[in-house]
C-alpha cells in the first residue's frame, strides 16, 4: 500500500476515533466502540486478537455550585468525585505542614499554593506513588473534611494543558471533591471561618472496558508495540492518542504478511487517561513472568502533530538495536531523536528491564510545560498530519521487518 492509501486511511480512521465516536473516556460506550474497531481491523490483517475484559467505573457529572459570605464561586467537579449537598465552615491549607496541623473533620477544605501545585496521583496506582501524594491523601481521610475545593494553576507536564486542572482524580477516594482557578481560590480566601454550601452533582457509574493485543508469531521472544486507546472525558483525544492507535492500525496492515524470527504483539491499552490505568494492570498481571522475553517496546503516544517532527527517545537499548534504531532516523526524514520522558506507558516496560523507543511529537516534548491542547476539546483532528503518521507507521515496519 503507498503512502497516500495509507494518509487516507489515516484521515478516516482519525475521523471515526474522534469524531464519529463522540467520546472514549474508560467506561463509555465510545470506549467500546473503539476497542471493537480495533479488534475488527486487525483481525482483517490477520492477526490474532485476544480481548482482556475490565471491571471499571464510567462517571457523569451535570455540575457544581459553591457560595459563601452571599458570593458565588465557580467550581467543576473532580472527575470520578462522588457528589454532595453540604452547608459547613471553610478551612484551608496551603502546605504539607499546614495540613497535617489543621482540623478539618466536618467542615469543606480549601486547598491551594504549594499542596495544590500538581495533580495527586490516585491513591491506588500501583505505577507510580509519590511518598507526598501518598501523605497527603492519608491526612484527608484521617480527618475527613466534608468536601474539598482545590485551587489549581496550569501543569501541562503532569495535567494536560487544562487549566485550572483537577487536583484530585480517583474513583477509589470517596471524599467528594472540586477545583477551582487560583483566582477564584483567592476570593475565596476571605470566607475562611465562614459558613460555605457547597452542592456537586456527580455520579459512578459501573462498566466495563478491554484491553486488545494482537499477536503474529509463536516464538516466546517478542516485540510488544503499544498505544493506550483511551481518552480524557470532553477531548476528542487525537494527539492523545488516536494517532498513536492509527499508528498501529497502519503497522499491523503493513506488517500482515510478517514472518520473522520474532513474535510480535500490538497493544491497544485501555486506561492511561484513567485513575486506575486498568488496563496496563491487567497486562502486567498476565506478563508478569514473561517480561524477560520481551525484546523491545515501542510506545506511540502523542505523535503525529503538524509542527515540527516525530520523536523518537531510545531507553535502555542494547548496542545493536541502538544502531540499527539511529539508522532508522537516517532513512526517514520526519523523524529525529527525542530526549527521555516518563509520562507514558513505556515507561512501565521500563520498569521491568524491558528497552524502549517511545514515540512522540518533537513539539510537544519542547512544549510540555507550556502546551494547552492535551485533555482538552482542542486536540482534534485539525492538529494533526496524517503524513507524520503514516511515516512513524513505515518507520516502524522497516525497523521490525530488520
Amino acid at each position: 500500500m503507498d503512502t497516500e492509501q495509507l494518509c487516507r486511511k489515516t484521515i478516516s480512521y482519525l475521523r471515526t476515533l474522534c469524531e464519529e465516536i463522540p467520546e472514549r473516556q474508560v467506561g463509555s460506550e465510545g470506549n467500546r466502540r473503539a476497542t471493537r474497531l480495533f479488534q475488527k481491523e486487525v483481525s482483517s490483517f490477520g492477526w490474532q486478537t485476544e480481548v482482556s475484559e475490565l471491571d471499571v467505573i464510567d462517571w457523569q457529572e451535570s455540575g457544581a455550585t459553591l457560595h459563601a459570605e452571599e458570593q458565588a464561586f465557580q467550581v467543576w467537579v473532580s472527575p470520578y468525585s462522588l457528589g454532595c449537598s453540604v452547608e459547613a465552615p471553610l478551612v484551608s491549607a496551603s502546605s504539607l505542614d499546614e495540613l497535617e496541623r489543621l482540623e478539618m473533620a466536618g467542615q469543606i477544605l480549601l486547598l491551594h499554593g504549594n499542596v495544590a501545585a500538581e495533580q495527586l496521583m490516585p491513591k491506588n496506582f500501583p505505577f507510580y506513588n509519590p511518598e507526598e501524594h501518598q501523605r497527603i491523601i492519608a491526612v484527608l481521610e484521617q480527618r475527613q473534611p466534608v468536601a474539598i475545593v482545590a485551587a489549581t494553576g496550569r501543569n501541562a507536564a503532569l495535567a494536560g494543558g487544562v487549566y485550572p486542572f483537577p487536583l484530585i482524580e480517583d474513583g477509589d477516594f470517596d471524599i467528594p471533591s472540586v477545583y477551582t482557578t487560583e483566582e477564584e481560590g483567592e476570593r475565596l480566601l476571605s470566607c475562611i471561618g465562614k459558613p460555605a454550601r457547597l452542592e456537586s452533582r456527580s455520579r459512578r457509574i459501573p462498566a466495563k472496558a478491554y484491553n486488545v493485543v494482537a499477536r503474529k508469531g509463536k516464538r516466546d521472544e517478542r516485540i510488544v508495540v503499544t498505544a493506550h486507546i483511551d481518552a480524557k472525558k470532553g477531548s476528542p483525544g487525537a494527539i492523545d492518542n488516536a494517532t498513536g492507535v492509527v499508528a498501529l492500525l497502519l503497522l499491523a496492515e503493513l506488517l500482515r504478511d510478517y514472518e520473522g524470527e520474532r513474535s510480535l504483539e500490538l497493544v491497544a491499552f485501555n486506561g492511561e487517561d484513567y485513575y486506575a490505568a486498568p488496563g496496563q494492570v491487567d497486562y502486567v498481571t498476565r506478563n508478569h513472568q514473561q517480561f524477560s522475553r520481551i525484546l523491545l517496546n515501542v510506545n506511540i503516544d502523542g505523535a503525529g502533530y503538524k509542527e515540527g517532527k516525530s520523536a523518537c527517545s531510545f531507553l535502555g537499548l542494547p548496542e545493536a538495536m541502538g544502531a540499527r534504531a539511529h539508522e532508522m532516523l537516517t532513512r526517514f526524514d520526519g523523524l529525529t531523536a527525542g530526549i527521555p520522558w516518563p509520562q507514558g506507558d513505556h515507561s512501565i516496560f521500563i520498569q521491568y528491564g524491558c528497552p524502549a523507543i517511545a514515540v512522540t511529537s518533537q513539539w510537544f516534548l519542547e512544549h510540555i510545560e507550556v502546551q494547552e491542547i492535551t485533555h482538552t476539546p482542542k486536540d482534534n483532528p485539525e492538529i494533526v498530519d496524517g503524513r507524520r503518521v503514516v511515516e512513524i507507521a513505515q518507520a516502524l515496519n522497516w525497523f521490525i521487518r530488520s
